[in-house]
């Protein structure tokens, strides 16, 4: 990628600011190499930082087992809506569903039972499963968003057994294998850095404790490079250019992924949490989609970008610090998401001429009106699209499909009224002269429910 002095001074800022001992960052874009940022010390003489450089990613993991279980889904080990009492023995809480711990909706406590945090102690996976009778349900099933590590540890548990192995073995087996993650590890490597707490009234710094999460480690466990985490997040903006094989999850899975189940803020709609992962609209129809992390000493913030003017596709950034305390780095990978498109946008592809739409589809080109408004019909990108007519140019258009034994019957792929069908009448000639869609009828002149004409006015 084209290094432009302004990404660069936004790290440096933030690492001086923030008054982190080691920051790396790194932008991953579909039409240009690695762009990577180390600033400050490893806190390790003996491996200086660069980028190779590995740093705790915390809850970044959860994205990770998430991919797991929409892995097992897709392979169908389980239904989404199953009870996860259904693929594991639990004391209690087993009613809670799949989707529901996956978008933190189950209303699991936050943590494991026991004080963790204070004796560092995290029970193994067979106690923590055990154990589940000791942790409360602290809001009834569905009733909003609470966030939970146990949560998504039980998933995580539930993963392994599904399989029959280790989570960290599954997780390297079928994805971080397959996508080339080969810096993303359980265990910390003589890479890793040193994380500290800085403290707040001097330029001092205490080295945290590794903790090992044990059988909450689908929850926040790993390590891993700004240049790994760069590329997952690339992925789960843009699986269709990262993985097109769909080796790791299916493009449409992906998609399903990164649908809002929740706002995480009733009064303050700025965030969604989808299956697993975080939703962070930017504005202007774009959206940026992965997770942040923390743990003792670090701090991380990995999201990919989703839509928008100039965006190359596989734009994805990872910021990962060396402190526990640094709350802008949370802000950082935004920030520097949007200097990417807005300094170096994509190139603008030229339009081309390409085949006509199919004859029995070309009566259906136009303007068509349904309820009193009007909408546009047309053939782009080899399939029948709508819109509104007064539809803003940057919101997509619905896009059919035929069904493959009813070329009059079409299914609404994406876009306006996903899912429903979309049905053609001709006349005695075979052209279209009314259609329904989501069953509201569309016709070439603008009627009333009656069928009565508009121009024709109050009658009578």
């Amino acid at each position: 990628m084209t290094t432009h002095p302004r990404l660069e001074r936004a790290v440096r800022r933030v690492q001086a600011d923030a008054r982190v001992p080691a920051l790396s960052v790194a932008l991953h874009r579909a039409d240009q190499p690695l762009w990577a940022c180390t600033v400050g010390d490893s806190g390790d003489p003996a491996h200086p930082l660069d980028a190779d450089t590995r740093f705790r990613i915390g809850s970044v993991t959860k994205t990770f087992t998430a991919a797991l279980v929409m892995q097992a889904r897709d392979d169908g080990l389980l239904d989404l809506d199953d009870p996860v009492s259904r693929h594991l023995d639990l004391p209690a809480h087993g009613d809670a569903t799949i989707r529901r711990l996956l978008s933190h909706t189950a209303g699991f406590q936050r943590e494991p039972h026991g004080d963790v945090w204070d004796t560092l102690d995290v029970p193994s996976a067979d106690a923590l499963l055990a154990e589940l009778d000791r942790a409360e349900r602290v809001l009834p099933n569905a009733r909003r968003y609470h966030y939970s590590n146990l949560a998504v540890a039980v998933l995580g548990q539930m993963v392994a057994r599904l399989h029959g192995g280790t989570w960290a073995e599954i997780l390297g087996d079928r994805v971080l294998g397959p996508l080339g993650l080969t810096a993303t590890t359980y265990e910390p490597t003589e890479r890793a850095a040193v994380g500290y707490l800085v403290d707040a009234y001097s330029d001092a710094a205490h080295p945290e404790p590794v903790v090992d999460m044990a059988g909450a480690a689908p929850a926040a466990q790993l390590w891993s490079t700004a240049g790994d985490m760069a590329r997952w997040a690339a992925f789960l903006a843009s699986p269709e250019i990262v993985d097109p094989a769909g080796k790791v999850l299916a493009a449409a899975t992906v998609d399903e992924m990164r649908w809002p189940l929740t706002t995480t803020d009733e009064q303050l709609w700025a965030a969604g949490f989808g299956l697993g992962l975080i939703l962070q609209p930017m504005g202007k129809r774009v959206v940026h989609v992965g997770h942040d992390g923390a743990m003792p000493g670090f701090l991380a913030a990995v999201y990919g970008r989703r839509g928008g003017e100039g965006n190359p596709g596989a734009l994805g950034c990872a910021v990962l610090a060396s402190s526990g305390t640094a709350a802008t780095i949370g802000e950082l990978p935004h920030e520097l998401l949007r200097l990417a498109v807005e300094l170096d946008p994509a190139q603008v592809k030229p339009w081309r001429i390409h085949a006509p739409a199919p004859a029995p589809y070309r009566s259906v080109l136009g303007q068509w009106w349904s309820e009193g408004f009007p909408f546009v019909f047309s053939w782009h990108d080899g399939a029948l699209q709508a819109r509104a007519a007064d539809a803003p140019a940057d919101r997509p258009p619905a896009v059919f499909q035929p069904l493959p034994d009813r070329p009059d019957v079409l299914r609404t792929i994406s876009g306006r009224e996903a899912g429903e069908r979309l049905r053609l009448t001709r006349d005695a000639q075979g052209v279209v002269v009314r259609m329904h869609w989501a069953t509201y009828r569309l016709t070439r002149r603008l009627e009333a429910f009656d069928g009565v004409p508009a121009s024709d006015g109050m009658g009578g």
